[in-house]
């Protein structure tokens, strides 16, 4: 099947970049005055130059020297402190004169790492959410659960926790207090925010950070039935340091990673969160620079990866499968463990990571309504779907083929797809577009009350008003076929994430509140501390599925109480 899903937390750069050409031009059952407005992204990308991208490691005793990588004609663009090594672009034959260099240990492909979540659906929940609850948290800050923080309780305040991410939009008013200072590391300034050129990214960094430091009482833009505080993180006293390492279409190369890493060292970072990872090992010198960063005194904590499925389970991302990291996989509200979640005995955690809400981009997500003759349906916004509302009959576009909407006009209209061809998401929207569609309604074959989300083409593409219904709501909407309905999205602030991108800064949080309340623990202290306190899951003791199971603030807590 080549249906465009944004399936359960694993962002990979060919599912977010731009397709098929814009459409301008008038072809059969077409609208000639549709067009995609794609925005121009060609500075996000590399164009081929005959250059590879690699890390160039010395040996422990030789100098290393950027000089003689350029002096070859390499183009360095960046030398580490942590580790003996330059991250550098090369020619092959650039490449063959370093490797005949002596003091050259090793030259290793700068391969690319992926964010690891992605969003489903905004909900309902009170400031202190199921997740925050699920680890213990508000019981450390708030033990009589009156909406204040405990006079004297730990709450990460002194703590510098390093978010190496997408960056986040400094403009969410829950992100606002515990900011301190960040670089990015993709657009090589101060301004860590998700976006380049003008293009907005999906907001993944910010989500992670709300997770961790959300503030009490500070909601930004929230739908009806949600706290107007918004929501609030599991360590809201923490700094918070940005390291902006991926894309818009949030995507970095190992070197790229290594420089945030080696940042927040310099920056005094207690602890690195990295919701991001490959599938295959990145390399001795990554190997070693985390290592490095551990010797040195930090915590560092990272996704375990979103690869498994049902009956095949995969093993850790890294760089969470590094012994040195603390490897987090993901359980539902039921602390079961998520399909999704990879595993391996290297695991070390899990924490929440189905469904969970924590702060977007300012007006990143959309709240949508589906009416149709006074009756309200359930649905679920389209990731990159924009944020309008269009009323207009509702005309059946089969499985989203060209000239499949036969009563749709020119004038617009709103197309009804079924999710059960062999087009993406992404085609179908574009071909009913192209026949005059206004908003689309996508009829999923997936039950409402499952974890699920589509999604189009972006980040830099304009699409129409989008939303989809489950399977117990298909029907009924199909009975209003050649009648009159509603798609409205209203642009919010908040949104439901599934991935161990959203598990792992829980366990940041967590360990932040452990060495407020003790500072003087060491990085291996806090996570021997995470790991003995933890609610045991699964088969008893540690296991490939659940680690020393989900991580819990409180019982930390009263552990390190019991500690000289």
């Amino acid at each position: 099947m080549m249906r465009r899903w944004a399936h359960l937390g694993l962002l990979a750069l060919a599912a977010c970049s731009g397709g098929a050409d814009d459409v301008s031009v008038q072809g059969h059952n077409e609208c000639g005055d549709v067009v995609e407005n794609a925005l121009p992204d060609e500075a996000l990308r590399q164009t081929p130059d005959g250059r590879e991208a690699v890390l160039v490691r010395y040996r422990s005793s030789a100098r290393v020297s950027a000089a003689t990588v350029r002096r070859l004609g390499g183009q360095v663009t960046a030398q580490y402190r942590l580790v003996p090594a330059v991250a550098a672009r090369v020619t092959p034959e650039e490449r063959a004169r370093l490797a005949a260099d002596p003091d050259v240990e090793s030259i290793e492909p700068d391969l690319e790492v992926h964010a690891l979540g992605l969003p489903t659906t905004t909900g309902s929940v009170d400031e202190y959410t199921d997740a925050l609850r699920l680890v213990q948290a508000q019981q450390v800050w708030d033990a009589n659960e009156d909406g204040v923080l405990d006079t004297g309780a730990p709450t990460g305040a002194g703590i510098r926790v390093c978010i190496i991410d997408s960056g986040i939009d400094r403009r969410h008013p829950e992100l606002a207090i515990p900011y301190a200072a960040g670089h990015d590391f993709v657009d090589d300034d101060d301004d860590p925010s998700d976006e380049s050129n003008g293009v907005r990214g999906l907001g993944h960094g910010t989500h992670v950070a709300g997770i961790v430091a959300a503030q009490l009482g500070s909601g930004g833009t929230t739908w009806p039935a949600m706290s107007q505080g918004g929501m609030v993180g599991v360590a809201p006293g923490v700094e918070l340091l940005i390291a902006r390492v991926l894309n818009v279409h949030e995507s970095a190369s190992i070197s790229t990673v290594l420089s945030g890493l080696e940042w927040c060292k310099q920056q005094g970072a207690h602890i690195a969160s990295l919701s991001l990872g490959a599938p295959m090992d990145m390399g001795n010198t990554a190997r070693e620079a985390f290592q490095a960063a551990v010797d040195g005194g930090m915590l560092i904590v990272a996704a375990a990866g979103n690869d498994s499925r049902p009956g095949d389970e995969a093993p850790l991302s890294y760089p969470s499968a590094y012994p040195s990291v603390m490897a987090v996989g993901a359980v539902d509200a039921k602390e079961q463990v998520a399909s999704f979640s990879n595993r391996g005995e290297g695991l070390s955690l899990v924490a929440p990571g189905v469904d969970v809400l924590s702060s977007i981009s300012v007006q990143g997500a959309t709240e949508p309504e589906l009416d149709a003759e006074g009756a309200r349906y359930t649905s679920r916004s389209i990731f990159f779907a924009p944020a309008g509302e269009y009323t207009g009959e509702l005309v059946d576009c089969g499985m989203g083929d060209v000239g499949e909407c036969k009563s749709g006009t020119c004038e617009g209209f709103v197309a009804y797809v079924r999710l059960a061809g062999f087009y993406s998401v992404t085609d179908s929207a574009r071909n009913v577009m192209r026949q005059g569609a206004r908003a689309i309604v996508f009829g999923a074959e997936e039950s409402e009350s499952q974890s699920w989300q589509l999604g189009l083409d972006g980040p830099g593409r304009k699409w129409v008003p989008s939303l989809a219904v489950g399977r117990e709501s298909r029907a009924a909407v199909l009975a209003h076929l050649g009648k009159q309905v509603r798609v409205s999205l209203r642009a919010v602030d908040y949104a439901r994430f599934p991935g161990t991108s959203m598990a792992t800064p829980h366990v940041t949080g967590v360990a932040a509140l452990v060495w407020s309340a003790r500072p003087s623990l060491k990085a291996n202290e806090v996570r021997a501390l995470l790991e003995r306190s933890a609610k045991d899951l699964g088969e008893p003791g540690h296991d490939a599925h659940y680690g020393h199971g989900l991580v819990q603030a409180k019982a930390a807590l009263d552990t390190l109480q019991q500690m000289p």
